[in-house]
């Protein structure tokens, strides 16, 4: 069993994976381009290096959570990635949110090397990575799923196997990400009219989320977007958008129409034209509120 682990992206969804790593036992390697967010992981026992490169063992294990395709394409097979030091019977387990295209790309590019690549994306924000409540999605090679299963499980709640296509596993967390986004704005419409009718918004989500829509997404978004309050983000907006822009892409790829999903960019993008990146990504449903002329 390997117990050391690289491990590369300290941000809101970074910083509690380690933790639970280093919790399961697990000796863990970090970088993070801004050296201070590894300060509070350091503190818990996870050793900081200097340069990416280093994160890696030969044939180890390195995990990505960064924050969109062209930072991960740089960690892995930029001029000081850690790809190549990884080499033969290294896996490299990316758990960020990208396009099935870039998956298949790294899945090749640590073939060269003899290594494995498993797409490893996950649903739920800061507090469920703290909690080591997340859902993981799976897809890659089978052997070396079987060999990261231990670390996954060290992460989540429940573990789906998507296939052995290293790209299944973002299509199906893109097509996730899509039906939040679609639940948000169906949420903030609903609650505008009730607003408009004289009923209490928070009532409303209220009604809906202990009834015929008791989950996480209605719960969890819904008071947000009733009570109209989008900061701290736990996920913020210009990641909505990058999200939806590969969601779009995948779309036009397959020669797959998704009607609702280009509604919910352009209001993603009307949300970004009002300097809005850095609120939670339900700030989207803003837009909706002042074409109600509530907001």
């Amino acid at each position: 069993m390997i117990n050391e682990i690289g491990f590369v992206g300290l941000g809101s969804m970074g910083q509690p994976m380690v933790l639970n790593l280093l919790k399961a036992g697990y000796k863990v390697k970090v970088f993070n381009r801004t050296p201070e967010k590894t300060n509070e992981v350091v503190l818990a026992g996870a050793e900081k290096v200097e340069r990416l490169s280093d994160v890696a063992s030969p044939g180890g294990i390195v995990i990505t959570m960064v924050s969109n395709d062209q930072a991960l394409e740089e960690v892995v097979m930029g001029p000081n990635g850690f790809g190549e030091k990884l080499g033969e019977g290294g896996i490299h387990l990316s758990m960020s949110t990208v396009s099935p295209d870039t998956s298949r790309k790294l899945a090749a590019y640590h073939k060269k090397y003899n290594g494995l690549y498993v797409a490893s994306p996950v649903f739920g924000r800061p507090a469920a990575a703290a909690a080591q409540q997340l859902t993981i999605l799976t897809s890659g090679v089978k052997e070396a799923k079987e060999r990261v299963k231990p670390v996954q499980e060290a992460l989540s709640q429940r573990i789906f196997d998507i296939g052995e296509e290293p790209g299944n596993a973002n299509v199906l967390k893109l097509g996730g990400n899509f039906m939040i986004m679609a639940a948000m704005e169906a949420m903030a419409e609903t609650f505008n009219l009730a607003e408009k009718n004289g009923i209490d918004r928070k009532l409303a989500a209220q009604v809906y989320g202990s009834s015929i829509f008791d989950c996480t997404i209605y719960n969890g978004y819904g008071q947000m977007i009733a009570k109209k309050e989008f900061e701290p983000a736990g996920f913020q907006l210009s990641l909505g958008l990058k999200d939806c822009n590969l969601v779009l892409n995948e779309a036009n790829a397959t020669k797959t129409p998704m009607p609702l999903a280009n509604l919910l960019h352009n209001r993603l993008l009307a949300s970004a034209a009002k300097e809005r990146e850095h609120q939670d990504w339900a700030a989207l449903t803003r837009i909706s509120m002042e074409e109600a002329g509530l907001e």
